[in-house]
C-alpha cells in the first residue's frame, strides 16, 4: 500500500467506524444561522499527559467547564459528544453561563440558563454519535468565557473527551449545574470532557473562521494554565486588534500524528481533519503545523507513543497533499507551518533533523500551500536554527512558552487567512 493509500485508508476506516449512528445535524451544508465560538478536538479516553477523568467517567456528579469564545452572539448553543462511548451517554441536565471573575466555577448572577435539547431538559446521546442544544439566548462578547455545566446521573463509563485542556475543568458530587459559586466543585482536573463545540448566533456579523490545525503546539503545550495564552488565542486577539471578525478554532491534539492513529493521542489527522476543520461553520482558511510527532516518534521507542513506524518525510508530504486537496474541494485556503526547531529534545538526532528540514524546505518552496507561515524560522535560535530560542523555549527543547506562542501569531500573514 503506498503511502497515499494509507493515508486515505485511515480516513475512510475513521468514517466507518461511527457510520449512521452519528448525529450531525447542522454539519456538512451550510449554516448561515450559526458561527463558531469555540471547539476542541475530541479523543477516546486514555491516560492522556496527566490524570483525567476520562477512563473512569461520572456517576452522580456535575462538571463545569469554563472557555473563551473568539466571536459574539446574542444566542448559544452547545455541542456534546459520544464519538467514543461503547454506550449511550444520559446527560440529566445542563447549564450554560457567563463565567465568572477567575474562571473557578463561579458563574455571573443573572446570566444562568437551563439549555434543553429538542425542548427537552435532559438528553441520551447515542454511542459514537453527539447532540446539539437547543438556542438559550444569551449576550456574548468576544473573548467573553463561557460555563458549561453537565449533570451525570448514574455511572457514565468511559467518556469523550479533550486531554489536554489548559484550562481547569471542576467536578462536584451531585447536581449542582445550577449553582453561582464553585463551591461544590472541589475536585479539578485539565481537560474537558464530552463537550466539543459552542456555536453563536445574532452577532453584528457572521464571521468566518479560520482553523488552527495540529498537535500539542498548537494544542498549547507549555502555555501558563487558565490564562489562553496558546498562539491559536494570540491569533485571534490579533485579528480581533486588526479589526478582523474570524473566529478562531483550536484544533490541535497534544501527541496527534499525520500517518497514523494513536490510543492516546487521536486518529491521524486525515482521519479527523473533516470534523474538526472542513465540517466548522464559515471555515475561510486552516493553518497547518504537523508531522514533529511523525518524525520524533520514529526514534524513541515508549508505549505512549506507539505506533512508531519510520515514518518518511515523502510520506509526510503525501500526508499535507491529502489534507490541501480536501479542504480546496470545499473552497477553504491552507496556510504551511514549518516545524519548529527540536535539537536537544528526546528524539532529535541527524536522521530526525534531516527530515525536519526537508519538509520545511517543501512547506516554504512547493507552492502547494496558499501561504506559508515560517514558524521555524520566527522562533530559531540566533546562533543555532535547529535549536529553539532559548527566550522562547518553554523548557523541553520543542514546546514554545507564551512568548513564543505570541511570535507564532506574529508570523501569520493575516491577509492570507
Amino acid at each position: 500500500m503506498t503511502a497515499r493509500e494509507q493515508v486515505l485508508d485511515t480516513t475512510q476506516r475513521a468514517g466507518d467506524a461511527v457510520g449512521t449512528q452519528t448525529a450531525r445535524e447542522g454539519r456538512g451544508t451550510p449554516v448561515s444561522a450559526w458561527s463558531a465560538g469555540w471547539s476542541a478536538s475530541v479523543q477516546r479516553p486514555s491516560i492522556g499527559f496527566e490524570e483525567n477523568w476520562s477512563e473512569t467517567g461520572f456517576a452522580d456528579q456535575s462538571v463545569r467547564q469554563t472557555v473563551r469564545v473568539t466571536s459574539s452572539g446574542t444566542a448559544a448553543r452547545i455541542r456534546l459528544s459520544n464519538r467514543y462511548g461503547e454506550r449511550p451517554l444520559r446527560i440529566a441536565g445542563a447549564t450554560l453561563a457567563l463565567a465568572g471573575e477567575g474562571k473557578d466555577g463561579v458563574v455571573q448572577p443573572g446570566t444562568l440558563r437551563q439549555l434543553t435539547f429538542g425542548g427537552q431538559a435532559e438528553v441520551t446521546i447515542p454511542a459514537g454519535g453527539e447532540v446539539v442544544s437547543d438556542e438559550a439566548a444569551i449576550v456574548v462578547d468576544r473573548f467573553a468565557s463561557l460555563t458549561v455545566s453537565l449533570h451525570f446521573a448514574e455511572a457514565s463509563g468511559p467518556v469523550t473527551f479533550h486531554a489536554q485542556a489548559y484550562a481547569s475543568s471542576h467536578r462536584a458530587t451531585g447536581n449542582h449545574i445550577a449553582d453561582l459559586d464553585g463551591a461544590a466543585y472541589t475536585e479539578h482536573t485539565n481537560s474537558w470532557y464530552v463537550l466539543s463545540d459552542i456555536e453563536l448566533t445574532g452577532g453584528p456579523e457572521e464571521p468566518q473562521t479560520v482553523v488552527a490545525f495540529g498537535d500539542s503546539i498548537t494544542d498549547g503545550f507549555g502555555s501558563t494554565g487558565d490564562t489562553d495564552r496558546r498562539y491559536p488565542d494570540a491569533l485571534a486577539e490579533r485579528l480581533a486588534a486588526a479589526g478582523v471578525p474570524y473566529a478562531v478554532l483550536n484544533a490541535g491534539i497534544g501527541g496527534n500524528l499525520v500517518l497514523n492513529d494513536s490510543l492516546w493521542f487521536g486518529e491521524a489527522a486525515p482521519a479527523r481533519f473533516e470534523r474538526d476543520v472542513l465540517d466548522k461553520p464559515g471555515v475561510r482558511s486552516v493553518i497547518v503545523l504537523a508531522g514533529l510527532n511523525d518524525i520524533g516518534f520514529s526514534e524513541i521507542d515508549l508505549p505512549t507513543f506507539k505506533p512508531n513506524p519510520d515514518v518518511s518525510a515523502e510520506q509526510l508530504i503525501v500526508g499535507y497533499r491529502d489534507l490541501i486537496e480536501r479542504a480546496h474541494a470545499r473552497g477553504i485556503k491552507v496556510v504551511g507551518a514549518t516545524i519548529l526547531p527540536f535539537k536537544g529534545a528526546d528524539y532529535h538526532n541527524e536522521r530526525a533533523e534531516a527530515k525536519r528540514e526537508a519538509v520545511n524546505h517543501w512547506i516554504r518552496t512547493s507552492g502547494a500551500f496558499d501561504a506559508v507561515a515560517d514558524f521555524a524560522a520566527a522562533l530559531a535560535s540566533p546562533t543555532d536554527a535547529q535549536l529553539l530560542n532559548p527566550a522562547y523555549d518553554y523548557g523541553d527543547f520543542k514546546h514554545p512558552n507564551d512568548a513564543g506562542y505570541r511570535v507564532m501569531a506574529e508570523a501569520i500573514d493575516i491577509d492570507a487567512l
